[in-house]
């Protein structure tokens, strides 16, 4: 067998060649006014928004392939908090306070207010331009949530009701795409952002463009523009790089990797919430779980049995000693057939097949010849067991750190707007797509009565030569062991629970490895070298959860935080964000009250006074 790795040096075979031109240096210059960063879910609609506004040019720099990238690449199920839709029951600025008041105030209460408020506005929108959002084909008449009026389909998920509707989430990214394309927007792919750009060159001062790699030739690319949206997502592999064991520790992709949030903190702008995590989303195969499960139809309304047939009790209630007992027998199963034909067919043919999984579930389960009408499901959550304590994440897709925005999603640098998971404590897919929608409007307004930005020679060759640094090596340590170093150095230092001292030599640990290790690392081409820059992004990222970590001098159940010599929990004086800022090389700790977005309907409607909805055009 030659097709394998093994199997070609095995036979003796050469390794192949890099299959692109190498063009290391070489540098390409894009000038616009509005330029987008990450092509996800939140920076299309960005960068579609933005192309609407007469006389704006807009460009889109995605890392992977714009297609189908990001968490709502492959698809989505569930369009969370369309508010305004005529079949919810909440009004948009009370559901907002509701979302505000179940995360204990650490919320982005702008962002919400944005997706509760517009959400359906962009749900509408965006079937205009194509996607499959409600039941036309009549599908799913007589199915749970289907209004026969409308032909929308309300998701029940996670025991909520009437705030999400379902939607065919695997003919979003395409539409988008296509969708930019019809506007003119020029679409960047294969580019990695590496930098932004202030104007002269001056640290903190207005934003002028970026920097960036091709991830395929090398090419440096250089981008002047006069409002830069940031919509790079968040990061997940930061504690855990281990490919035996748990693989990246994130269900997203392998590229987010904290780029903007980097991008943003190096160029002056405020962070908040790093401190923030939770135990990963990721079985990791070292154990049975077998001190909870229960029935509840919590996940999709699908009831959950043990290997006998066995239905588990209401609630989080199987025991171990239950299960050692023998009462119930492992692994427990999703029991598809055992539920109604209609929740069966909008949780399998819709549900499950449009989600962030849908091809995936497509190839493989239909391929293997998967009934959901006669065959169970193993439920994997249950059956690999508890994430080890020091196995964490940056806090699953949603409510982690990020940049700080106001009510124009304007973060504290001038010209620099943010969208979606880019910024601190984001949402789901409604959440992009509303923000995504709201920073384009925002920064295309801006662009149009802005001059145009004079960027510096110096900071680019600064730039280059810390992006090539790596090229110029031909051994040394490659990034899967930097990487692994750094999660290594994470799980010793800052894992379930901290101390002033522990979090200060995780600190020193890092900066051991910016000094020692980061000089050495080497990359043979530019895939191996994007993966470097990625790594430089998560040491960066890393450092900032401890300095946040070590800012905050109490514990806080809603931040999954506990300070070992500060263990009051929630203490009313440190119910506050914590920022993080980059001043001349020194990092400056500042903070934000709960609620410093102020009356939520009044403060949208003043910087929304134009704003008509759906777009009609």
């Amino acid at each position: 067998m030659t097709s394998s790795w093994h199997g070609l040096m095995e036979n003796g075979g050469r390794v192949p060649e890099w299959p692109y031109p190498v063009r290391y240096e070489q540098e390409q210059e894009i000038e616009t006014d509005v330029l987008v960063i990450g092509g996800g879910i939140a920076g299309c609609w960005a960068a579609l928004s933005a192309a609407r506004t007469k006389g704006v040019r807009v460009a889109l720099v995605e890392k992977a392939a714009t297609v189908r990238s990001g968490a709502g690449g492959p698809g989505g199920d569930h369009w969370d908090y369309a508010m305004t839709c005529p079949l919810m029951k909440v009004d948009p600025f009370v559901q907002c306070q509701n979302i505000i008041d179940g995360q204990s105030g650490y919320s982005n209460g702008i962002g919400h207010a944005i997706e509760c408020q517009e959400g359906y506005d962009a749900f509408l929108e965006i079937e205009k331009m194509g996607a499959k959002m409600r039941d036309t084909n009549d599908e799913f008449v007589g199915a749970p949530g289907r209004d026969d009026k409308t032909k929308l389909v309300v998701a029940s998920r996670y025991g909520q009701e009437n705030n999400s509707l379902r939607f065919w989430g695997t003919t979003v990214k395409p539409t988008l795409k296509k969708e930019c394309e019809r506007l003119g927007v020029r679409i960047f792919d294969r580019i990695m952002g590496t930098s932004l750009l202030n104007e002269r060159g001056i640290h903190g001062a207005r934003v002028a463009g970026a920097t960036g790699v091709n991830t395929r030739t090398g090419e440096f690319m250089i981008f002047k523009a006069k409002a830069v949206i940031l919509a790079t997502a968040g990061i997940g592999s930061v504690w855990v790089f281990n490919t035996e064991l748990a693989g990246i520790s994130t269900f997203r992709s392998r590229n987010a990797s904290g780029d903007g949030t980097v991008m943003a903190y190096r160029a002056g702008a405020e962070v908040t919430m790093m401190e923030k995590s939770g135990l990963l989303y990721l079985g990791t195969g070292y154990k049975h779980k077998i001190d909870s499960g229960g029935n509840d139809p919590v996940f999709e309304n699908v009831p959950s049995v043990d290997d006998n047939g066995k239905a588990l009790p209401p609630g989080y209630g199987v025991s171990r000693d239950a299960v050692l007992k023998g009462e119930f027998s492992l692994p427990f199963w999703g029991d598809f057939p055992g539920m109604s034909e209609g929740w069966r067919k909008i949780n399998w043919d819709l549900g499950y097949q449009e989600e962030s999984t849908a091809l995936a579930m497509r190839r493989c389960f239909e391929e293997a010849g998967y009934d959901p009408t006669k065959d169970l499901m193993m439920n994997h959550t249950l059956i690999e067991g508890s994430m080890p304590a020091h196995f964490r994440s940056p806090d699953s897709m949603n409510d982690r750190g990020g940049v700080v925005v106001d009510w124009n999603l304007r973060t504290t640098l001038e010209g620099l707007y943010a969208a979606g998971e880019q910024m601190f404590a984001p949402a789901a897919h409604g959440y992009a797509a509303a923000t995504g929608r709201y920073a384009g409007r925002k920064a295309a307004a801006y662009a149009s009565g802005a001059s145009r930005p004079v960027i510096s020679r110096e900071q680019i060759v600064r730039e280059k030569a810390r992006v090539y640094a790596p090229t110029k090596r031909k051994e040394g340590i490659e990034w899967k062991e930097l990487h692994a170093g750094m999660a290594r150095m994470m799980q010793y230092f800052c894992s379930e629970y901290k101390t002033e001292k522990l979090l200060n030599m995780g600190l020193d640990a890092l900066n051991e490895i910016e000094e020692d290790f980061v000089p050495k690392l080497y990359a043979l081409d530019p895939h191996k070298l994007l993966r470097s820059l990625e790594d430089l992004n998560i040491l960066t990222f890393s450092q900032l959860i401890i300095r946040g970590s070590l800012a905050r001098k109490a514990s806080s159940r809603p931040l999954n935080f506990q300070r070992i010599d500060y263990p009051q929990m929630d203490p009313p004086e440190w119910k506050k964000f914590i920022t993080l800022k980059l001043v001349n090389g020194k990092v400056e700790v500042g903070d934000l009250p709960h609620g410093y977005w102020g009356d939520l309907k009044e403060n949208y409607e003043a910087h929304n006074k134009d704003y008509k909805g759906v777009y009609a055009g």
